[in-house]
């Protein structure tokens, strides 16, 4: 019976300035959104030959993750965050993805240092 492995790759702070949210004013000004994700994946492959065919590109799939939260706005964190984890899944090797979204610059009526919605979800 073959191994299995769950390893990990880790993108943190990936950062845009975007328009989510479900008030007029945060679609209008905008602000800065922050990204993490965690791919849960077999790196074996990879690193037994090498070969970065074998594994997750994290460069490209860091300027797609890019794409989406600087794109096309939403109300919710949590649509966001479905729909960065997609992009994640859309990789055939990452079989879970872990997404956090950051909004450190809420408008929440009191002192805070940061807001996040945070996800997990596995290749069905």
């Amino acid at each position: 019976m073959a191994e299995h492995h769950t390893d990990r790759i880790t993108l943190r702070g990936i950062r845009a300035h975007a328009h989510h949210g479900v008030y007029g004013f945060e679609r209008e000004r905008g602000q800065l959104f922050v990204v993490d994700a965690v791919l849960e994946l077999d790196t074996a492959p990879a690193a037994a030959t090498d070969d970065l065919e074998l594994t997750v590109d994290y460069a490209t799939l860091a300027q797609r993750l890019h794409a989406v939260l600087a794109g096309e706005p939403v109300d919710l964190l949590e649509t966001l965050c479905r729909r960065l984890a997609d992009v994640c899944l859309a990789e055939p090797i990452v079989t879970a993805a872990e997404i956090t979204v950051h909004k450190p610059q809420a408008e929440l009526g009191v002192p805070f240092d940061d807001v996040t919605v945070s996800i997990r979800r596995e290749r069905s």
